[in-house]
């Protein structure tokens, strides 16, 4: 609960809850994600042996996380479910309901969300308040970086199970998507983010037009409130045909974006680990990030870190990458070495599952 539904087509929590979800169904569990009216259409019933259940919402950027959450969380009553997971902090003051009808309730806190540029003061205040019930009302919280656990045990005394999110992406021969953008192979720099000012598409697109390369720039993303926002970053691009802006893309499409790109840019600022950051690492791209502590935890010395939201230093940084592809092939290895070894998609199940089994009092299963 608490995201958009599954096939994922917006953001991290919904490429996490997908993987999670199949995985879980191919391990013989029995798996019901809840989606919203506006994302998933109503006659999707099953995704891959996961059963969908998809509610309306309220289509408003303040009102539809929760406003959903709380309609899948009444609808739960019903079907007495062993667990519940909840995605972000801002729905934990539901998780209240579940645990008084026996059912057990972990919440996945995400990042620091209150951070985000979007919010005003109101916003603001709310997600501080779901910070808070997130260590009481739950039976337990699960972090996805350890900066984050770090973060709650500090300000609040709660410890937390932290799983880092996994991802099983591979690099695709293919490259169909490629000609729809005009794209070459190896001959473009790859940005994946929802369109939010903290996201800092603005940014990665003002280094990018002061670099000279006849390379292009991909922005691959889009936010369904963030209108004006988007057309600052329009305005942006105008007059520069090197940038290309896709809006949302999944699936094959996206995986081959992945693949074949010269080196990749997380300039997030907010947030815990970032699936596309995985997914970019997996693939074998040389990653270059935005110093947050975030960032850097997940990369570690398998990528090329700047300064945080220093554009002069991700301009400086950005060109020497493009002129340097032994460099950017020698990141690229490394970070598919990485990802291998602490951020795969079944690491990220076993402890899951494992957790879930715990708190349910059910046998743990051990897998070799």
């Amino acid at each position: 609960m608490g995201i958009r539904g599954i096939p994922a087509k917006y953001g991290g929590f919904e490429t996490f809850a997908e993987g999670l979800a199949t995985k879980l169904v191919e391990r013989g569990h029995e798996v019901t994600v809840y989606g919203r009216s506006n994302m998933i259409g109503a006659e999707i019933r099953t995704y891959q042996g996961v059963k969908i259940r998809v509610l309306p919402t309220i289509r408003h950027k303040y009102l539809d996380t929760v406003a959903h959450t709380f309609l899948s969380v009444l609808h739960s009553l019903w079907n007495r479910f062993d667990m519940i997971l909840i995605c972000n902090a801002a729905n934990s003051l539901f998780s209240f309901l579940p645990r008084m009808a026996g059912m057990k309730v972990v919440v996945n806190v995400d990042g620091i969300e209150r951070l985000r540029k979007k919010w005003n003061w109101l916003g603001k205040s709310y997600y501080r308040l779901g910070e808070y019930l997130s260590t009481k009302l739950p039976n337990a919280i699960v972090t996805d970086a350890e900066v984050i656990r770090k973060y709650y045990l500090k300000t609040y005394k709660k410890d937390s199970l932290m799983i880092p999110y996994g991802t099983a992406l591979e690099r695709l021969d293919s490259h169909d998507i490629l000609k729809k953008y005009d794209l070459e192979p190896g001959r473009y720099i790859l940005f994946v983010s929802r369109l939010e000012p903290e996201n800092n598409a603005h940014l990665v697109m003002e280094a990018f037009r002061k670099i000279k390369t006849d390379k292009k720039l991909a922005v691959v993303g889009d936010a369904p409130y963030a209108t004006a926002y988007k057309k600052y970053l329009g305005k942006i691009a105008e007059g520069d045909r090197r940038i290309i802006c896709t809006g949302f893309v999944f699936g094959q499409g996206y995986q081959e974006l992945q693949s074949h790109a010269a080196c990749y840019v997380q300039a997030t600022e907010v947030g815990g680990t970032h699936p596309a950051l995985l997914e970019a690492m997996a693939c074998g791209n040389c990653v270059l990030a935005n110093g947050t502590s975030e960032n850097v935890e997940v990369v570690g010395d398998s990528g090329v870190i700047y300064q945080k939201n220093d554009i002069h230093e991700l301009r400086e940084k950005l060109a020497y990458l493009i002129g340097h592809e032994d460099v950017c092939r020698w990141y690229g290895q490394r970070a598919r070495a990485r990802v291998r070894e602490r951020y795969s998609l079944e690491k990220m199940v076993d402890r899951y599952e494992s957790f879930f089994l715990e708190i349910t009092g059910e046998k743990a299963v051990v897998r070799i």
